[in-house]
């Protein structure tokens, strides 16, 4: 018998379903909500109800593509957290209805450590253990890896994600949402070292991006008094200055905790780990260090139920069900 598992993600603002077959993944559907773009930001009310008009769709797609019927489903998985409240409840209310109709087993996921296996999706796969930053829109995570299921965070942010302050400075920038991407493409014709923002150094392995997020703000109110088209005239370089301290932060503390774990199988994962900056960066370390370094594909990167598939496909090896009465967490730790 074959481990098939439809598997759902629902957590902030796409809503997503795949198929995993003996681990391989079959499919990878993503319904994003465009929305938000004219508030700035998620507005998790209008998630939700986004994700209930799409889920029916994405899951009927992915059953369908995926060649796969509904009675050789061997488990249903979900992502219990961390997320929206809202969102979050209509992902996990379908996956039990579904499970409890077809009277198969549920799989609860954690969306974080979901971004992590998603490096076992395809081709090269990283060796135990190694150290993954997690960067995304709502984490910044130093996490050592043992194992699939055997992680433990060992550095992590004290307020703002590095994708918050990537999306707040765009909107400080007057960029629309989502403008994390945005900064990363005006910084490719940019001077990364024309204006010099603040580095937090933070104690251990803690990371800080509350710092910069002021310095821009009031870094751009004392240019404006002087040029009101001081944005306009130097955005590539503005960008491409935030994006370099931002890696800066993240690229200081990943190499302390190299050394200090002595690994030099290294990974990133999360929304952020698209930003091709990094991706550089990551590259030059590599070089300089002597690290083996996976980053996963940008279908990857961003939330999407393929990640939630293959911590579900582990899980279920290892007989990690859940029950009917299970309830999602909008803040769950690894």
């Amino acid at each position: 018998m074959k481990i098939n598992i439809l598997a759902i993600e629902s957590s902030c603002d796409e809503t997503s379903a795949a198929v995993i077959s003996d681990g391989k993944i079959l499919n990878n559907i993503i319904a994003t909500q465009s929305v938000h773009e004219k508030y700035g930001g998620v507005v998790p009310e209008l998630a939700s109800r986004a994700h209930q008009q799409h889920l029916i769709p994405v899951v009927h797609e992915a059953l369908a593509t995926s060649g796969i019927e509904k009675q050789e489903l061997s488990a249903i998985a979900f992502t219990r957290g961390p997320g929206l409240m809202g969102s979050l409840l209509v992902g996990v209310s379908f996956a039990k209805s579904l499970a409890f109709a077809l009277g198969i087993p549920l799989i609860d996921v954690n969306h974080m450590q979901a971004h992590i296996l998603a490096h076992f999706i395809e081709e090269p796969k990283p060796a135990f253990p190694f150290i993954c930053l997690t960067v995304s829109g709502g984490h910044t995570q130093l996490v050592l890896v043992r194992d699939f299921l055997d992680m433990e965070v060992i550095g992590e942010t004290t307020d703002d994600a590095v994708g918050e302050a990537f999306d707040k400075t765009a909107k400080l920038l007057g960029l629309p949402y989502p403008g994390g991407p945005l900064i990363d493409r005006y910084a490719k014709s940019g001077n990364p070292h024309a204006f010099k923002f603040p580095v937090s150094d933070m104690p251990g392995l803690s990371f800080s991006f509350s710092g910069i997020k002021t310095a821009v703000l009031y870094f751009l109110r004392d240019n404006l008094k002087e040029n009101p088209n001081f944005i306009t005239e130097n955005l590539a370089d503005i960008c491409a200055s935030v994006q370099y301290t931002l890696i800066k932060m993240l690229s200081q503390k990943l190499v302390k905790a190299a050394k200090e774990y002595r690994i030099k199988e290294i990974t990133i994962a999360g929304g952020v780990s698209a930003n091709s900056g990094l991706r550089e960066e990551l590259k030059n370390l590599s070089v300089k260090y002597g690290w083996k370094v996976y980053v996963p594909k940008f279908e990857y990167c961003t939330d999407n139920a393929a990640m939630i598939a293959m911590a579900a496909h582990y899980k279920y090896l290892k007989g990690e069900f859940c029950g009917l009465d299970v309830v999602p967490e909008a803040r769950m730790k690894i």
